[in-house]
């Protein structure tokens, strides 16, 4: 008798890009300064996120968080119990997350490298 292991894969982004509105003044940022606006440090940004348990998001707190989700979560309750946040708003699609960031110059976001468009600005690129 053989066995038959089964693999499930996660699709692994090649490159995944920090985004805002184009009509922003800021040209760059590092990956801790990106970071700040998702967990609350700052808020001169508003974040948006990619849907909860997506595999873009996982990369996402991986790469530039350097965080594994049950701490950001743990995070934004602290935030949200005493009164000084929200969590960033969570969008479905890449496609959403650029809608929202052209409705708001101060929006901030990540998508996959490959959804960009002139609809949002490349400001960092996390490989």
């Amino acid at each position: 008798m053989t066995a038959c292991l089964s693999v499930i894969t996660i699709p692994a982004f090649a490159e995944l890009v920090i985004v805002i509105n184009p009509q922003n003044d800021i040209k760059s940022m590092t990956a801790s300064q990106v970071a700040q606006y998702f967990l609350g440090g700052s808020v001169q940004f508003t974040p948006i996120e990619q849907a909860n348990g997506s595999p873009i998001r996982l990369e996402f707190y991986k790469k530039v968080l350097e965080k594994e989700p049950p701490q950001v979560q743990a995070i934004w309750a602290r935030i949200v119990f005493t009164g000084k946040g929200k969590p960033p708003r969570e969008l479905k699609t890449s496609d959403e997350i650029k809608k929202a960031i052209r409705e708001n110059v101060n929006a901030i976001g990540y998508i996959e490298k490959t959804a960009v468009d002139d609809s949002v600005k490349v400001i960092a690129s996390i490989p």
